[in-house]
């Protein structure tokens, strides 16, 4: 058997281990499409790893069938190391495969990665993941009508075009109350508030909802996901990009759909219930429900707009009639009523909440009153003096959030830059802009005892008094250690003689070109702030206890 290089195995070990479980299998591709039953590709055969805990195709693979095993393992190493999608690199803690021969070929291949790997019968996702291929390959004797197609991609459009999700979050449902083809109540979720998947899902249980969020909040076991997945009752409408019509990288961190012309864009339509799984939709009275609530939905938001602007929904009820095209000269009208439901709203917030205490307790952070929400895993950090040309550009750009912009200094500013991706900026800046604003920052040192390391660590303060980390500096291995604290000693005394003026930027980018280097047009956010004395604020030398949090020296 060979064994990966050394330096390959060193640079996986440094990619994040987290507690995730991967399903992995290779099954031949021959009955899935049907058409090529004769075709000399028959013998091809399709490897698959799936991150069973968020439910995502992390690298897939069409090999040969006379290919060996070492493919298997090459498809797995690409999903750790450049995941397909939107996930992040990472090690899983545990992969399960249900064929033998796999397995004792990666027990050998990947023992120093850590992984376990793991003998099931059965691999719940991937089986399901085959069932779909099948299903949308073959052609079904329950195909909707043109018609009913035609109306199922008109009112797509509309509602892409008309961007809910600019004012709806996910846990903001409305409830639809139908009361046709054995329908009393459908419960409409949003998304695309945060920029990346957009769509509809029309729920046919609110409890399947519930469930389901609870379940992937908690993050509870693999059983326990793939059955709330697989216990949703609903239909969903989603968005896509069309495939190989523009030129674009939906792997790049920084991709939003919405950038793309309205031609690229593909709804995609379907349902989920527990005993059926996933499937297309088939059946004319699915259309016309599906179509009855999206328009009901679309009604009700143009008409409550306003209402629905607030930062708190209140309680909204109106009723719409809305007319289903049956033919050239066929309609049905039907009365819809449509309401809020901030009830469920706050249930699911409260959901939210206790995830993200619970979550909070568990992981490594700082007995000292340090709040650590403003670090992010992936984040390249600078130390720069921005020109005052270029600081004026800055305040000049109307894409740009300039803090406090009337004051903002006019000179040279030493600039404390973070650059990540552009969902993860936006989500800083908004939490930076609830707390009021950011007030100065500070550099003080942090000690790894265990490790025998030291490095810097930045932390801001916001208008609330709340203290934050922002950044951490490690010196690199092939870098002087003295070099590094110089940078810092540089930037500090520049803004010492700058009257302790200075800046943040956060900006995006990390994945694309500009990465380390960010442009005008990458910077989201400008805070002028001041910089802090530590000893003032109370805050020493932090030291990271064996227990992996930091305590005060």
């Amino acid at each position: 058997m060979n064994a990966l290089p050394q330096t390959t195995m060193r640079r996986l070990k440094k990619i994040p281990q987290n507690s995730s479980v991967w399903e992995g299998d290779r099954r031949p591709l021959s009955g899935v499409d049907p058409d090529e039953s004769n075709s000399p590709q028959d013998n091809r055969e399709c490897i698959i790893w799936v991150d069973a805990v968020e439910g995502q195709v992390r690298a897939m693979d069409v090999v040969p069938a006379e290919m060996g095993l070492e493919a298997v393992v090459r498809t797995l190493l690409r999903g750790i190391e450049n995941p397909h999608g939107p996930a992040k690199p990472s090690r899983p803690q545990k992969i399960i495969v249900q064929n033998r021969e796999i397995q004792f070929f990666l027990r050998g291949a990947i023992q120093d990665l850590d992984i376990n790997v793991d003998y099931v019968p059965e691999l719940p996702l991937i089986d399901e993941l085959f069932r779909t291929f099948e299903f949308v390959e073959e052609p079904s004797e329950n195909q909707i009508s043109p018609h009913s197609q035609q109306l199922l991609q008109e009112i797509a459009n509309e509602i892409w075009e008309e961007s809910p999700w600019d004012l709806l979050a996910d846990h903001d449902i409305v409830a639809l109350s139908i009361n046709r083809w054995d329908i009393t109540t459908l419960y409409a979720c949003v998304m695309g508030m945060l920029g990346k998947k957009y769509g509809v899902i029309l729920y046919r249980s609110l409890e399947s909802m519930k469930q389901f969020r609870s379940a992937v909040l908690s993050e509870e076991s693999l059983g326990h996901l793939e059955n709330a997945f697989l216990g949703q009752d609903c239909w969903f409408l989603s968005y896509e990009p069309a495939p190989d019509e523009f030129d674009f990288d939906e792997d790049d961190d920084d991709f939003d759909l919405a950038d793309l012309p309205n031609a690229a864009i593909m709804p995609m339509y379907g349902s989920v219930h527990p005993l059926e799984g996933i499937r297309p939709i088939q059946e004319e009275e699915e259309a016309k429900a599906i179509y009855l609530g999206l328009k009901a939905l679309l009604q009700f938001y143009r008409s409550s707009t306003s209402k629905l602007s607030k930062d708190t929904i209140e309680a909204i009820e109106k009723r719409h009639r809305v007319t289903i095209p049956l033919g050239e000269d066929d309609k049905e009208t039907v009365l819809v009523t449509v309401a809020t439901m901030p009830e469920v709203t706050d249930e699911l917030l409260e959901m939210l909440e206790e995830a993200e205490l619970s979550q909070a307790t568990q992981q490594q952070g700082f007995d000292f009153p340090i709040n650590h929400e403003l670090m992010l895993e992936e984040a390249i950090y600078r130390l720069d003096v921005f020109s005052a040309e270029l600081i004026s550009k800055l305040t000049e750009r109307t894409q740009t959030y300039v803090q406090d912009q009337e004051n903002c200094p006019t000179g040279d500013l030493p600039i404390f830059l973070i650059q990540t991706s552009r969902p993860k900026a936006q989500s800083m800046i908004e939490t930076i802009q609830q707390a009021g604003g950011l007030k100065g920052i500070c550099f003080t040192k942090g000690e790894d005892s265990f490790a025998e390391i030291s490095y810097d660590l930045a932390i801001a303060q916001t208008n609330d008094g709340e203290l934050y980390l922002i950044g951490e500096f490690f010196a690199d291995e092939d870098e002087d250690e003295d070099e590094d604290e110089s940078t810092l000693l540089n930037w500090y005394q520049a803004a010492v003689a700058n009257q302790g003026n200075c800046g943040i930027v956060i900006a995006m980018g990390i994945t694309g070109s500009t990465a380390g280097d960010p442009q005008l047009k990458d910077m989201l956010a400008l805070f002028p702030v001041k910089l802090l004395d530590p000893e003032e604020l109370g805050i020493g030398i932090l030291e990271l206890n064996f227990g992996f949090s930091f305590e005060e020296e």
